[in-house]
């Protein structure tokens, strides 16, 4: 699945380019736009504290298009006690040391931590927090890649595969040189201004004083008044553009590189599901930049009313940390024993925050997908950052719960969209991909604040971060009301949420719109609020779904 970077640095380097180039209730809501104020609120209206909240607002109250958790909270939940449930995270590694995370973590009670024996006779040894399908390997291939390399699939897969990687890996290269020479643009502009100022730190208002003798310091002036309109420090945005120049030179050297080999020392045949025993216990993260699975663990359980960092959706859950998901494509081995890992230790909702284009035995994660549904298992799945129509077959994204697009192969897969907080035409965020038949529903997923490891936060967006949001909004359902089945859990979320009826920017295209019953099977926002009450009316049998 694409991965995706703050958008500051995206609109940071989109702007310095031009520079060079220019030189209570117990009710369902209903809430349809026009019930909303004509003026609602945008990301920039909203103050630290709401930023950094957002999802959990009501559209209603707030007009932000959250899932109003906070509702729920003080209106619903109140000092109810629910039943604890185990929420796998099916990702990268967790920090399991995390201070927002430690207290939530599932622990394996039937395994003696560092014994080298497999206590509890599941299969896998010392799994205290879960399991290690990665061993020590990290950065990967895209699967186009890795089938380029091994030949895998048809002349025809081999071709879109091959289409695939000469265009991404060429777009990588261009991007990295691009983001080089910005960045060494305003390493020089820094340097220039603070000699011409005779200081080694300086403000806007000092810039502003510069009355530029030539062109070239004129340049640079432009460039670091810019900056700093958006950004709190030159040293700050120099940080941002080392990491997107390390974003894109893993493209280059693992992701697009037929060459590359990140498997080998994990010992395994990832194209035999018969070949066991590999990977280990510990699936804390260990590469550097490995936070993705940090970041959804904390959407879905960070500590709330800690005073620390975040909140996350649900109460009452344990975290189960499945390192799977590496620094590329996930193999679709890893993905089938890590649901089958997840089911066989009590999971009761499984998130999957990843995503690919190709998938050679996708035939082992459909029976792993319906050997979750046989076990009332809930897998929530992030529907990918490409800002595609799922529903062109020529625009897949595995897993899924369908083999031909249309037909689904079983009623616990819930496919998440993701939105921005700006209600209205901007609400579906640029990146999120959607379909009427392949997205399911809408929940919050741009720019959220929540947990990396070390102990501290940041700001990701994704449908990686929209599909934890839901699956916390699952765990509260299943903590609060533990005898709903899956497929109950999955349409309770479905049919309670809002449905607005604004038409919606697609893929960032201002001439694609359409409204969301459109681009989505239950054409609705995910609501925490309405899907407690709900729930508790299908479970008193007031209601039928």
């Amino acid at each position: 699945m694409t991965r995706l970077f703050p958008k500051s640095l995206l609109v940071l380097f989109l702007s310095i380019s031009f520079l060079f180039m220019g030189c209570g209730a117990t009710v369902l809501v209903s809430t349809p736009i026009e019930n909303v104020d004509s003026t609602p609120l945008k990301i920039s209206d909203l103050t630290d504290a709401q930023k950094k909240n957002w999802g959990h607002l009501d559209l209603v109250a707030d007009t932000i298009p959250g899932m109003s958790v906070d509702k729920a909270y003080q209106e619903i939940i109140k000092n109810k006690k629910g039943d604890k449930v185990i929420v796998a995270v099916l990702d990268s590694g967790i920090d399991l040391k995390h201070e927002d995370l430690d207290g939530v973590l599932w622990t394996n009670k039937g395994e003696k931590p560092g014994n080298q024996k497999d206590d509890d006779n599941n299969g896998y040894i010392d799994d205290i927090h879960g399991y290690n399908f990665l061993g020590d390997s990290y950065n990967e291939q895209l699967e186009a890649a890795r089938i380029l390399k091994l030949r895998l699939g048809d002349a025809a897969i081999q071709a879109k595969a091959k289409a695939l990687i000469d265009k991404k890996y060429a777009e990588a290269q261009q991007q990295k040189q691009q983001y080089q020479q910005i960045q060494q643009a305003v390493k020089n502009a820094d340097t220039a201004v603070k000699k011409e100022l005779g200081k080694d730190s300086y403000t806007k208002k000092d810039l502003a004083g510069i009355k530029p003798k030539d062109a070239a310091m004129q340049q640079h002036v432009g460039i670091l008044t810019q900056i700093l309109s958006g950004e709190e420090s030159v040293d700050e945005v120099l940080v941002q553009m080392d990491k997107g120049i390390a974003h894109f030179s893993d493209q280059v050297d693992y992701n697009y590189n037929v060459d590359f080999d990140g498997r080998n020392k994990v010992g395994d045949d990832p194209y035999d599901l018969k070949d066991l025993g590999y990977g280990d216990g510990n699936p804390q993260s260990r590469a550097d930049g490995e936070d993705h699975g940090t970041h959804v663990a904390g959407i879905i359980a960070a500590e709330r009313n800690n005073g620390k960092g975040a909140n996350g959706v649900a109460n009452n859950v344990e975290i189960m940390s499945i390192r799977a998901v590496p620094n590329g494509d996930e193999y679709d081995k890893d993905i089938a024993l890590g649901i089958r890992y997840a089911v066989d230790n009590g999971a009761k909702i499984i998130n999957g925050s990843f995503g690919k284009a190709f998938s050679p035995n996708a035939a082992w994660v459909y029976d792993a997908i319906r050997y979750a549904a046989d076990n009332d298992v809930l897998f929530v799945h992030a529907a990918g950052n490409e800002g595609l129509d799922l529903d062109n077959p020529d625009n897949l994204n595995y897993p899924n719960d369908n083999k031909d697009s249309s037909t689904e192969i079983a009623d616990n897969v819930i496919e998440v969209g993701a939105l921005t907080p700006n209600y209205g035409s901007e609400m579906v965020a640029a990146f999120s991909n959607y379909g009427n038949n392949n997205v399911d529903i809408f929940a919050p997923g741009g720019e959220i604040y929540s947990s990396v490891p070390g102990n501290e936060y940041e700001f990701n967006g994704g449908t990686s971060m929209a599909a934890p949001a839901v699956a916390g909004v699952a765990a509260l359902i299943r903590s609060y009301y533990p005898k709903l089945t899956a497929p109950q859990v999955k349409h309770i979320i479905m049919e309670s949420g809002l449905a607005p009826k604004a038409k919606v920017i697609l893929g960032g295209d201002t001439a694609q719109t359409a409204t969301l019953n459109q681009i989505s099977k239950s054409g609705k926002i995910a609501n925490a609020y309405n899907a407690l009450i709900m729930a508790s009316k299908v479970a008193a049998g007031e209601i039928t779904l």
